[in-house]
């Protein structure tokens, strides 16, 4: 469905800089395109750090995953923004979206206010505006989860992050997928459509349950796209399925599977 060729990213949070550079490098041996960082995981701002992994790597790319929309000024976001695109050679990678109910607890501790949805993806729509008028930008990436988020980003984004529930089965995700070309329309050769996995191969992932609510044996026995299952070369053949049916090109996975999903990245290259 697509011929663009596949790339490869971490999501990392920053519990240090030494580990955020380190992991950086690593990822670039590997084979990795890029590393992106959440806000406000760990509690450190995405845009003070990911400096630091441009200056100790020379092709991968760097950027957020994604910035909450209501915690930035969009004239400094786009200052901030276009710096680190011109610093980095165009190595910088901006996602933005409007972010989590809670956030962490950094709305009520910033004194954001957390409005409706349908407000909050106006604002995000406005920012979208601003920072896409600007001359020589970063490429953008949006999260398409509800229906006004997927209008946005299939209008808008570079990249589109389908944001789909943990539990999404492949008939699902058909279902989503048609869903964003249908909106995409002329568009859809334009954008760079992601996914993000929760697990590579059998390594279990007790975490899910905390966050996702539901655990990595009722994923699996779901049948879940959410996660790689199987050995790096079923795993790869899953990943070539995928951008055929879907049209899907990037994927990115969480840094603890770093070594896992570097052997399915080198069954892919120059796939």
């Amino acid at each position: 469905m697509t011929e663009r060729p596949f790339r490869f990213g971490l999501v990392a949070g920053v519990a240090d800089l030494s580990s955020f550079v380190d992991l950086a490098r690593q990822a670039e041996d590997l084979g990795f395109d890029t590393v992106l960082t959440p806000d406000p995981l760990m509690g450190k701002d995405p845009m003070t750090v990911v400096s630091a992994a441009f200056a100790v790597t020379s092709t991968l790319h760097v950027g957020t995953f994604v910035l909450v929309d209501a915690f930035r000024d969009r004239r400094m976001l786009d200052w901030q923004a276009r710096s680190l695109h011109e610093l980095s050679g165009g190595r910088f990678e901006l996602g933005i979206g409007t972010g989590r109910p809670d956030n962490g607890g950094f709305a009520e501790r910033l004194g954001v206010p957390y409005d409706s949805p349908g407000r909050r993806v106006g604002e995000l729509a406005e920012t979208v505006g601003y920072l896409k008028a600007q001359a020589d930008r970063p490429p953008l990436m949006l999260a398409a989860g509800g229906p006004k988020m997927q209008s946005l980003a299939t209008r808008e984004a570079d990249i589109l992050a389908l944001a789909w529930m943990p539990n999404t089965t492949e008939s699902a995700a058909r279902s989503i997928v048609d869903g964003v070309r249908e909106k995409a329309g002329n568009r859809l050769s334009e954008i760079e459509i992601a996914a993000n996995l929760l697990s590579v191969g059998d390594k279990p992932a007790p975490w899910l349950e905390k966050w996702t609510g539901t655990s990595d044996e009722e994923l699996r026995r779901a049948g879940a796209v959410t996660l790689l299952r199987g050995t790096p070369e079923e795993g790869a053949e899953t990943l070539l399925r995928r951008r055929e049916e879907f049209g899907i090109s990037y994927f990115t996975v969480s840094s603890m599977y770093l070594t896992e999903f570097a052997a399915v990245i080198e069954r892919l290259q120059g796939a």
